[in-house]
């Protein structure tokens, strides 16, 4: 069995680097450094106690070490922004009426046509809207008051 131990922890390595790399989130990154670090240690010892101490130390320390740091680059990267936002405060058309704030009208902006909600219906066609948020692939607008 001695003789396999480091086999064994660089399968485990192997294993959990796939996994790690089979997602998105750092899982099991940690282990893949414990696992490398008690197979180095079966270089210098039989003992399969103490390469499960250095596998849960070295596991433990890169986890407390890196963590903060794998926690925050991972938090920047989760915000993604699409350019329908460049949509929100710009004036559309009604082109479909909006009969309630149930309904779903169509407004075009920019030489988009969108569908569109508002809970200020009744809003009707040729009626100029403020967006004012986008709901999935759905505008939420408000009618402008038209400046006399």
């Amino acid at each position: 069995m001695e003789e396999l131990m480091p086999f064994i922890w660089i399968v485990f390595a192997v294993i959990m680097a796939v996994c790690e790399a089979a997602t998105t989130q750092l899982v099991s990154i940690w282990f893949v450094i414990g696992a490398v670090a008690a197979a180095i240690t079966t270089i210098f010892t039989p003992s399969i106690f103490i390469q499960v101490v250095v596998f849960l130390a070295f596991t433990a320390a890169s986890l407390i070490i890196t963590r903060p740091l794998a926690k925050k680059l991972l938090k920047k990267t989760k915000n993604v922004s699409t350019n329908a936002d460049r949509l929100i405060g710009q004036t559309g058309v009604v082109i479909a009426d909006i009969l309630s704030n149930q309904d779903v009208g169509q407004v075009k902006i920019n030489g988009e046509i969108w569908s569109a909600r508002s809970d200020f219906a009744p809003v009707t066609k040729n009626s100029k809207v403020k967006v004012l948020s986008i709901d999935g692939v759905k505008l939420i607008v408000e009618p402008v008051k038209e400046e006399k």
